[in-house]
């Protein structure tokens, strides 16, 4: 093939290869359908959170994964789990220190497939600490272009310093924490 045959081609196969590269959809988060919240224990007992004020920035495609990404943010002054000593000690310096570290980011640009499941590699921010954190994707698009997501998660809380202090015992407040999330999602 000659060079200016080449030089024709180029544009045209660029064209064909945009589409594999923008295949996964820009998603917003419908808020009043959707949750985020974690499950730890106390004394053994399992107990269940909320986040009440929260962001994410979500593009997903199963089937092109490498175009996939979540940007989400949370404030963590709206924990809440329905106990009101627990709850007026999560912002504190103890757990989330929420006036030196009022949001928590994470971010995942890498999936990959796991079996049946979408496995999101990303990283967590939070008291100013960064971690890995995978997440299990699971997804399913819905009449009218909307969509169900359920990511879930496990943390060590002491791997960020949450539970510092007196609150560092595992055999009071177990060191795990699952965070679960159900987004109704919409096009953008």
């Amino acid at each position: 093939m000659t060079r200016p045959a080449l030089g024709r081609l180029a544009p045209l196969l660029f064209c064909l290869l945009l589409p594999v590269a923008a295949t996964a959809t820009d998603y917003r988060v419908l808020q009043d359908q959707s949750t985020l919240a974690f499950t730890a224990t106390f004394q053994g007992a399992p107990f269940q959170g909320n986040f009440a004020q929260w962001q994410a920035a979500i593009r997903f495609d199963p089937a092109h994964l490498a175009g996939s990404r979540f940007d989400v943010t949370v404030d963590t002054t709206s924990a809440s789990t329905g106990d009101t000593d627990r709850d007026g000690a999560l912002p504190g310096a103890d757990f989330f220190n929420a006036t030196r570290y009022p949001e928590a980011h994470y971010v995942a640009t890498e999936f990959v497939r796991a079996g049946a499941q979408v496995i999101a590699h990303g990283q967590l921010t939070l008291r100013g600490v960064a971690h890995p954190l995978d997440l299990t994707v699971t997804f399913a698009r819905q009449p009218g272009g909307t969509a169900l997501m359920d990511v879930t998660g496990t943390l060590k809380r002491l791997d960020y310093g949450v539970g510092g202090g007196e609150y560092a015992d595992t055999s009071v407040i177990g060191n795990a924490v699952t965070v679960n999330a159900h987004l109704a999602l919409a096009p953008k």
